[in-house]
């Protein structure tokens, strides 16, 4: 009785915890959304979306513009290279191959690795070594290769998650190895690693070292993978660095957090039309 009384108190107090601690992140996360729209709302204004920028008007569409553009072109680049690399490790290569192992191990690492690692590596292959100088292509392969491992892993235990029982049917009706992977497994395992390319977008668009040291910081539209730009992270980090332009620092805040929300809500819904489908 007395262990049974204990169990029963031990769990209503986890229960406890762990609403407090989702109170908690739900405060945070309302803390930060509502500070930067009291403080960045109130400071937007039309001459914020000029077509250039200038040190009048301070305009943040060239980086609204150049956002979207690195964003599209990392997850082209990094998307179908993790996603296959992903299914080669789980349906193609032996279980328990050392290989494999190796490749888990270094992925693992990768995603670790701080993201001005990244820019220094990029600045000294792709902007010095391949002489792409500071371009919008350096900083797209750079972010490709951040990238990877997160596209990579979740591609994985995406596939990891689907019942064996998936294959062995579609192998009793006949279906070869591929056909099984392209039209059965994968289109199941799609929701999760639709959330692996969720979380890369939020790492793309928040990114700024990296960028710093291969894209560079011109505020201005590129007209050709060759052109220096800066994206709005990198303008925002510009602007607050300054001293001086602190609330359109702020209004570039705001438009930054609803790119990011815009584009998760766009890969939440391929998402689910996927999955419907």
């Amino acid at each position: 009785m007395k262990n049974l009384k204990q169990k029963k108190l031990l769990d209503v107090m986890l229960i406890l915890l762990v609403w407090v601690c989702a109170a908690l992140t739900f405060v945070s996360l309302l803390s930060i959304i509502g500070h930067i729209l009291i403080n960045g709302v109130q400071h937007l204004t039309p001459s914020l979306f000029d077509p250039v920028y200038t040190s009048d008007n301070l305009s943040m569409l060239p980086a609204i513009i150049t956002t979207i553009q690195i964003t599209g072109l990392a997850l082209l680049v990094a998307g179908p290279l993790g996603i296959f690399t992903g299914i080669y490790l789980v349906e193609y290569a032996s279980r328990g191959s050392k290989v494999v192992e190796v490749i888990r191990i270094m992925a693992e690492t990768l995603a670790g690795i701080p993201s001005i690692v990244y820019g220094l590596f990029g600045m000294l292959f792709f902007v010095i070594f391949l002489g792409f100088g500071f371009s919008i292509i350096a900083g797209v392969l750079t972010l490709s290769i951040m990238i990877l491992p997160i596209v990579m892993r979740t591609t994985e235990e995406a596939l990891k998650s689907i019942p064996d029982s998936y294959r062995e049917g579609s192998y009793a009706l006949g279906a070869g190895k591929l056909r099984t992977v392209f039209r059965i497994v994968l289109p199941s395992a799609a929701p999760g690693i639709l959330a692996g390319i969720i979380l890369s977008t939020g790492r793309i668009v928040g990114e700024t070292a990296a960028l710093l040291f291969t894209a560079g910081s011109v505020p201005r539209i590129p007209q050709q993978f060759t052109d220096s730009a800066r994206t709005l992270a990198v303008h925002m980090y510009a602007l607050s660095t300054e001293g001086l332009h602190i609330n359109q620092a702020y209004a570039t805040a705001v438009v930054l957090l609803i790119t990011v929300i815009f584009l998760n809500t766009i890969s939440r819904f391929i998402a689910k039309r996927i999955t419907r489908g």
